[in-house]
């Protein structure tokens, strides 16, 4: 039994599920990839301004990973770790004080994503900007707004009865098969299984109607519901 001197834990060391924006790079043409980052960037600063990125790569670049890392971080990003990569790279991303992540599993099926039994969490509230709900384990409803600046997430589905201004990311354990339902579609940003589109890529005759957002062949895909006759 502790004595009364015994000192309150000073931390907690834990894992969590953080919401990483994931950098893949598909080729090795530095002055291409640089022009395609800054173009996405421009279409929405103040979402990607100093959000956490992870690198992921699996052959050998032509240049450098310090170049990118220093090109990311004038653009506001905040590189944190790479995936994949040979040993070489790896190393150069530990000089960088990068962390190095395991490479990706497969992507979980439904049956595995969730349990069946998974309790739905509920939130009765507007979801204010600032504020992140998360459900960890099956889907989250909310029966009212989700704010800009506000951040929902789900294992598995998620329900907005009224108006998504915020971001919405479902099936964040890699569900596929993860969708997002709301009454007024105004987001800026949403994300099924860390497939994402932005506020500028929805087009206006979208915006502001019932919908349904899902992936289809790692696509994401947004549907307008349409009401059923009385």
């Amino acid at each position: 039994m502790p004595s009364a001197l015994t000192p309150s834990p000073a931390f907690e060391l834990k894992g969590n599920l953080l919401s990483l924006l994931v950098l893949r790079i598909f080729q090795n043409d530095y002055d291409v990839l640089c022009a395609q980052l800054l173009e996405k960037l421009t279409q929405a600063p103040q979402f990607f301004q100093n959000a956490p990125l992870v690198l992921e790569f699996h052959s050998p670049l032509d240049f450098s990973l310090s170049r990118l890392v220093e090109f990311l971080r004038q653009h506001r990003l905040m590189p944190v770790a790479i995936r994949g990569g040979n040993s070489e790279q790896q190393a150069e991303a530990i000089k960088l004080g990068l962390g190095i992540l395991p490479e990706a599993k497969e992507k979980p099926s439904r049956r595995e994503a969730a349990p069946n039994n998974a309790a739905a969490k509920i939130i009765t509230q507007p979801v204010r900007s600032g504020q992140q709900v998360f459900a960890p384990h099956g889907d989250l409803i909310i029966l009212s707004t989700v704010s800009a600046g506000a951040e929902v997430l789900a294992h598995r589905h998620i329900h907005v009865y009224g108006t998504l201004r915020g971001r919405a990311l479902a099936g964040v354990n890699g569900d596929m098969q993860a969708r997002i339902f709301c009454q007024h579609l105004d987001p800026e940003l949403v994300s099924i299984a860390g497939q994402y589109q932005i506020s500028d890529d929805i087009p206006e005759s979208m915006r502001g109607k019932a919908a349904q957002i899902y992936c289809e062949e790692e696509q994401l895909k947004i549907q307008v519901l349409e009401p059923y006759p009385r």
